[in-house]
């Protein structure tokens, strides 16, 4: 299978504060399949590390207020380019970029909310597969060829 995963679970430093969030786990199950590692906020350029981001409504904003939607939005459409015949996506869960399902809600507070990181939608949107590290049986279900 072709796999497009999160760059920061393949142990790149990638994330806001310049950390990673390897995951030998995912690393091992997903061995002998191609990866493409993918991170919409380097590709919209954001320096490594950068203020925290988080969606407030429809907008991206920085920990200071910037609103950084549309550079997002295009670092977004570059990873899509580069993932569009996966078969399978596993992303980071809670992230503003590659969250499925809840992100935090833009008060920095730590509280989460129902919604998607900006690529994870437009994923949703392309009807691409998608899964969070922490879905680890449904992964190995895909995996083994069962939707």
């Amino acid at each position: 299978m072709k796999i497009g995963i999160s760059a920061c679970l393949l142990g790149e430093k990638v994330r806001y504060d310049g950390t990673d969030k390897r995951n030998e786990d995912l690393i091992h199950l997903l061995d002998g399949h191609e990866l493409i590692a993918v991170c919409p906020e380097r590709e919209a350029g954001f320096p490594i590390p950068h203020e925290p981001l988080e969606i407030k409504g429809n907008t991206v904003i920085t920990s200071s207020g910037e609103d950084v939607t549309e550079k997002l939005h295009q670092g977004a459409e570059r990873c899509l380019e580069r993932i569009v015949d996966c078969d399978l996506l596993i992303f980071k869960s809670k992230s503003p970029s590659c969250g499925i399902g809840r992100v935090y809600d833009g008060s920095f507070s730590g509280k989460l909310i129902e919604g998607d990181g900006v690529f994870a939608s437009m994923c949703k949107k392309k009807k691409i597969v998608l899964c969070d590290e922490n879905d680890l049986e449904r992964i190995k279900a895909l995996l083994n060829g069962q939707r």
